[in-house]
Order: C-alpha cells, then sequence, then structure tokens
C-alpha cells in the first residue's frame, strides 16, 4: 500500500488486520518516534539520508520477516517508497538503496491510495502541507511504475468499502 500522506493507508490497513490479514507497519512513523524519543536527527526534517538509511534498514526486515508468513502480508509502504521519498526531497537515490528496491519484489500489484482533500490531516509526525502530500502521491505511483508494478488505485470512498475493493482484488 503506498501513496501521499494522509489519504488513508494506515487507516485501512487497519481495517484489513480486522478482517484477517497479516500486515507490516510504515517504519518511518516509528523512526520519527524512535528518533524524536532519543533526540536523534535521522528524520525528515533534520538529516534526511539518514533517515532514509533507517527506513531501508528496517523495511529490508521487515520484508525479510513476512517471506515466513503465509498468505497476503499488506505493507504499510514498501522499499521503494525510500526511492520516492529520496526523489520527492531532490536527494540522490544512493545505488544500494535502487538495488534494494529491485531486488526484493513485492506483489505485481500495487494499491494507491490518491490524494483525497477531504481527509487529509496533518499531525506531529505527518507535517506535510496538502501540496506536498499530492506530490508525494505523484512521485510514488511513477517510482513503483518505473520498477515494473502494476498500480491499481484505491477509490475514495469509506474505510469499509475500500477494504471490500482491496479483499475483490486480492481474489482476482
Amino acid at each position: 500500500m503506498t501513496g501521499g500522506p494522509g489519504a488513508g493507508k494506515t487507516s485501512l490497513i487497519t481495517e484489513l488486520a480486522r478482517r484477517g490479514f497479516q500486515n507490516i507497519p510504515e517504519s518511518g512513523r516509528a523512526i520519527i518516534r524512535e528518533e524524536m524519543a532519543r533526540g536523534g536527527d535521522a528524520l525528515p526534517w533534520a538529516d534526511r539520508m539518514a533517515y532514509a538509511e533507517r527506513m531501508l534498514e528496517r523495511d529490508l526486515r521487515a520484508y525479510e520477516d513476512a517471506q515466513a508468513l503465509s498468505g497476503p502480508v499488506i505493507f504499510d509502504r514498501g522499499i521503494p517508497d525510500i526511492m520516492g521519498y529520496l526523489t520527492l526531497c531532490g536527494l540522490p537515490v544512493p545505488p544500494h538503496v535502487a538495488a534494494t528496491a529491485k531486488a526484493a519484489r513485492y506483489s505485481a500489484r500495487v494499491f494507491l491510495t490518491p490524494y483525497w482533500d477531504e481527509i487529509f490531516t496533518q499531525d506531529t509526525e505527518r507535517t506535510q502541507t496538502r501540496t506536498e502530500a499530492e506530490a508525494t502521491c505523484a512521485v510514488m505511483r511513477e517510482t513503483y511504475t518505473v520498477l515494473g508494478y502494476q498500480i491499481t488505485e484505491l477509490p475514495r470512498t469509506d474505510i469499509a468499502s475500500r477494504a471490500d475493493f482491496v479483499c475483490a482484488q486480492l481474489t482476482i
């Protein structure tokens, strides 16, 4: 599951988990909480490259751990999101990040939560503006497409209907 911030990814994944799907939470928020608690600077508003490297480390470990799970596993963002993040920040994508994104493949179908102004909110960890959220969605779509994934855009509807849509797509 990918897209911009505030587009309903985590809420949808919570509903899918309630329906029995295994899931891997977003690494970015956890890293922000950890860095803030310890006074670190691997943060998107401080050392963006260090933040990306921390996400890569955590996302690769989660990807490897998920290989032992049975059935579909829903990831709240994935390794390609790190490439998109760096691109969005105007930073170069290090070769090892690109190589990892190409080697650690997810299912061919990736669900994209489109920017949705009516539900977008900010908080202490999600500080992006509406414009940045919309740009993030576009960059994630492009990043996953370039990597050869099939993008399935989620409808702008309530969480239960979105979850029904995902479930129907997973059975195709």
